[in-house]
C-alpha cells in the first residue's frame, strides 16, 4: 500500500522539523518546504538520506507546487518570534495571507486535508483568562505586534472561508508557548532567551516587573496534539498548550536554578502590547482529541537544557 503523502511548510523550523520526525515515524512520505529565513537545514539534516523524505527550498508566499498526489498539508511557515516578525513585518504578513492562500489552493487542487498553525497571539492582550477558543481577542492591529497577530487572524478567516465555501477539509490549531530541542535561543521569547542567556553566563533580562504570565508546553506534547487534530473531524480552532501558568519572574528563577548559574535578573521596560497573561483553556482538546500535556515543565526543561549545554554553536 502506498504511503500517505504530507507537505509540511516551515519544515526546517523548530516545530516543522519535529513534525517531519513524527510523520515519518508514523509511516508517511514527508515533503518539507522552507525558504530558510528563520528555518535551518541543520534541523532536518538527519532526514536527508531517507527515501521517504524530500525537501523543497521554496517561499510559499510566492508560489507552491508539489508534483503527484498529496493527502495532507501542515502549514507552519511563518516567522513566529517577536525578534523575527518585528524585523520582517512584510514577510510575516505575506506568509499569513498569500502563503496561506497558496496552501489552501494547493489543498483544494489535490483534494488534501490542511491544518494551519495559528497562535495564542490571536487573543492579543487578553481580557478573558484563561483563554477559550470562543474568545475573540484584544488585538491592536496597527501596533508592532499587529503584523503577526493580524496575519494569524486573517489566516484563520481565510481557512474557514475555504472550509465553508469550497467544502475543503480544514483544521486550525492555536499554539501556545512551546519549547524543546532545536528552538532558536536568540528569538526574543522568554524561555529560549533565558536559557540562552544562562548558557552564555549573562544576566537574565525580564521585561516589566515580571508579573506577566506564560504557559509553556513541551514540543512532544504539542506534536501529539497536532497529530490528533489533523486526524480528527473537527474544523474549528483548538487550543493546544500547557495550562500550567507561571510568572516570568518565577520562571527566570527556575532557569537560574536549573542551570546552576549565579546570574542576576535585570529588568527592562515592557514592550508595547506585550500580553500580561497567557494560559490556554484546553477543555476542547481534552473532549474532542482526548489530549492533554504529559511532560512536566521540570522534565521538559531538563531535556532541553541537556540538549543545548554541549552545543556551543547554538548558544
Amino acid at each position: 500500500m502506498a504511503k500517505k503523502r504530507i507537505l509540511i511548510t516551515g519544515g526546517a523550523g523548530f516545530l516543522g522539523s519535529h513534525l517531519c520526525d513524527r510523520f515519518l515515524k508514523e509511516g508517511y512520505y514527508v515533503i518539507a518546504m522552507d525558504n530558510l529565513i528563520t528555518g535551518n537545514l541543520k534541523n532536518i539534516e538527519h532526514l536527508m538520506h531517507r527515501e521517504d523524505f524530500e525537501f523543497f527550498h521554496c517561499d510559499v508566499s510566492n508560489y507552491v507546487h508539489i508534483p503527484g498526489e498529496l493527502d495532507y498539508i501542515l502549514h507552519f511557515a511563518s516567522p513566529a518570534s517577536p525578534i523575527d516578525y518585528l524585523k520582517m513585518p512584510i514577510q510575516t504578513l505575506k506568509v499569513g495571507s498569500l502563503g496561506t492562500h497558496n496552501c489552501l489552493g494547493l489543498a483544494r487542487a489535490k483534494g488534501a486535508r490542511i491544518l494551519v498553525a495559528s497562535t495564542s497571539e490571536v487573543y492579543g492582550d487578553p481580557t478573558v483568562h484563561p483563554q477559550q477558543e470562543s474568545y475573540w481577542g484584544n488585538v491592536n492591529p496597527i501596533g508592532p505586534r499587529g503584523v503577526y497577530d493580524e496575519a494569524k487572524r486573517f489566516q484563520e478567516a481565510i481557512t474557514m472561508a475555504y472550509h465553508t465555501y469550497h467544502k475543503l477539509e480544514t483544521r486550525i490549531i492555536r499554539i501556545f508557548n512551546t519549547y524543546g530541542p532545536r528552538m532558536r535561543l536568540n528569538d526574543g521569547r522568554a524561555l529560549p532567551a533565558f536559557l540562552g542567556q544562562a548558557l552564555r553566563g549573562e544576566d537574565l533580562t525580564v521585561f516589566g516587573d515580571g508579573s506577566q504570565t506564560r504557559s509553556f508546553c513541551y514540543v512532544d506534547d504539542l506534536v501529539e496534539g497536532i497529530y490528533r487534530l489533523l486526524l480528527s473531524d473537527y474544523p474549528y480552532p483548538v487550543n493546544i498548550g500547557n495550562p500550567d501558568e507561571i510568572s516570568i519572574k518565577d520562571f527566570a528563577e527556575e532557569i537560574i536554578k536549573l542551570t546552576g548559574t549565579d546570574q542576576k535578573i535585570i529588568y527592562k521596560p515592557l514592550p508595547q502590547d506585550d500580553p500580561m497573561q497567557r494560559q490556554p483553556d484546553i477543555t476542547k482538546a481534552k473532549e474532542i482529541l482526548g489530549w492533554e500535556p504529559k511532560v512536566s515543565r521540570a522534565d521538559g526543561l531538563k531535556i532541553t537544557y541537556d540538549f543545548y549545554k554541549n552545543r556551543e554553536e547554538d548558544v
